[in-house]
């Protein structure tokens, strides 16, 4: 599911007629990719509509002040979304980001804890001119599992045996289940935008290399090496479903590597099970929302 100012010295390289328009690079960005720009797309300042949709990594819970409606959505006004509008200046600009999103939300209505979130894809408009889209961790499962897999046993880890028994990985069937679902979403995208520039949001890293921080994330050696996998499979999947339909992909990963949940409480873009900093457990907090936004504004400032 920070830096405050991150620079990227990159080497580009245009790739195939299927994604014809879209820059990839390496350096300190990791590989994102710059969107098309499609015909008609201009943003800012003062002119054309961006639109955010996306789950709690996206909606920022407790980073902020609360943004928008309904309030159970919990978006903050802090978050990458609202951080990139405030840089881009466009004419309009929607965030409806919901906690506990799925994929499902993007055509179906949302009931949370405190009112109804409409299907987010209604706020894409044919004047749109710029979508990020940062779902997919919802459908995974990923945060509820690492909820389950806490451990007041060191040594113990709960939920690698059971997601891989019989040789059958859960959690990477769940992945490949859900690339269809982002293909479709990208595909009513342009459908509804088609003048829209539209980036992927990949996941931060949450968690550390080697066996993590117990008693401070208290899961056990084998499943954050697991969850980790998985998250770099969930994030592999998003880019590779970006480059195949002619979206951008904004890796989040690479630059918030080291700035796990591991990390120094001023350093650290994800929270853990015990916030150091206003935030939801498991989530970025406000300086994982700024990293990400520099991220985004990478590829479209």
């Amino acid at each position: 599911m920070g830096k405050k100012v991150l620079i990227g010295v990159v080497v580009t390289a245009l790739v195939g007629a299927a994604t014809a328009g879209v820059v990839y690079w390496r350096g300190d960005r990791g590989e994102s990719a710059a969107p098309p720009k499609p015909p008609g797309s201009v943003i800012g300042p003062g002119t054309g509509r961006y639109v955010a949709l996306g789950d709690s990594y996206t909606s920022s819970p407790k980073t902020g002040a609360r943004a928008g409606l309904p309030a159970g959505c919990a978006r903050s006004d802090n978050n990458y979304p609202h951080l990139v509008a405030a840089k881009i200046r466009p004419a309009s600009f929607a965030d409806v980001s919901c906690g506990g999103a799925t994929t499902e939300h993007l055509t179906e209505p949302q009931t949370t804890p405190d009112g109804v979130n409409p299907p987010q894809l209604d706020a894409v408009t044919p004047d749109t001119t710029l979508v990020t889209l940062g779902m997919g961790g919802n459908d995974i499962g990923l945060v509820g599992l690492a909820r389950d897999c806490l451990t007041t046993n060191k040594a113990v880890s709960l939920c690698k045996p059971r997601l891989t028994a019989g040789g059958r990985d859960e959690l990477a069937t769940r992945i490949a289940d859900t690339a269809p679902k982002i293909r479709e979403a990208l595909t009513a995208i342009h459908e509804r935008a088609p003048r829209a520039q539209v980036v992927v949001v990949g996941y931060p890293t949450a968690l550390p290399d080697g066996t993590g921080c117990w008693p401070f994330l208290p899961i056990g050696p084998d499943d954050v090496a697991y969850l980790r996998t998985s998250l770099a499979k969930l994030n592999t999947m998003l880019a590779t479903e970006a480059r195949q339909n002619s979206a951008g992909y904004a890796d989040t990963a690479t630059p918030s590597k080291g700035k796990d949940m591991c990390a120094k409480a001023r350093v650290k873009w994800v929270e853990d099970v015990v916030p150091s900093s206003p935030a939801m457990e498991l989530h970025p907090n406000a300086v994982g929302e700024r990293g990400m936004a520099d991220v985004v504004l990478d590829l479209v400032d």
